[in-house]
């Protein structure tokens, strides 16, 4: 997405000219994978959901400013909150290094930390949801938990952000000479 289309759809093309490579391409608001013709269903599958992710990485290392962020709420508001959403900011910091985002309900401000830039703009959206429901419900109580349950990858970008979290905490070995 970042600062692109919502999309919508997955439109795989099968090529029997195609041998081994998969690719996929933004097209509107389509998706088209690209895959060798001889390739069972359960691959596709697979190679579907990789190449959405790579795509999806490709397009958020592209920085996002402030004002294409708030463009993105404004988009998400309205995809998943009926549009009832409406922040008077949303912008990137670089002082919240506990927490992935915050919202202050009363200024209907929405903070995200820089650290999420260049992460899956699937995580980011999550987030920025995330910080959107908290400007309709204040705490993590099951009606704010049913806001969020219109995302499709909600429990995917939760799992992703758990393991950065993981992997901060892991012993960082010194680099073996050569690798």
């Amino acid at each position: 997405m970042a600062g692109g289309p919502v999309t919508s759809a997955v439109e795989v093309r099968r090529s029997s000219r195609r041998r081994r490579t998969v690719s996929a391409y933004r097209e509107g608001d389509r998706t088209v994978v690209l895959i060798p013709a001889r390739m069972s269903e359960a691959e596709e599958r697979r190679w579907v959901t990789v190449m959405l992710d790579k795509l999806a990485a490709q397009e958020s290392k592209r920085m996002l400013g402030d004002g294409e962020l708030a463009e993105r709420a404004r988009r998400l508001s309205g995809q998943y909150l009926d549009g009832r959403a409406r922040p008077a900011s949303v912008r990137w910091v670089t002082n919240q290094n506990t927490r992935w985002g915050s919202c202050t309900p009363a200024e209907g401000s929405i903070r995200l930390s820089h650290r999420l830039q260049g992460m899956p703009e699937y995580v980011i959206d999550y987030v920025l949801l995330h910080e959107l429901a908290h400007l309709l419900v204040p705490g993590h109580g099951p009606r704010f938990w049913r806001l969020l349950e219109s995302y499709p990858r909600t429990e995917r970008a939760r799992g992703y952000l758990e393991g950065v979290v993981a992997a901060d905490r892991l012993p960082h070995l010194p680099v073996a000479r050569g690798e």
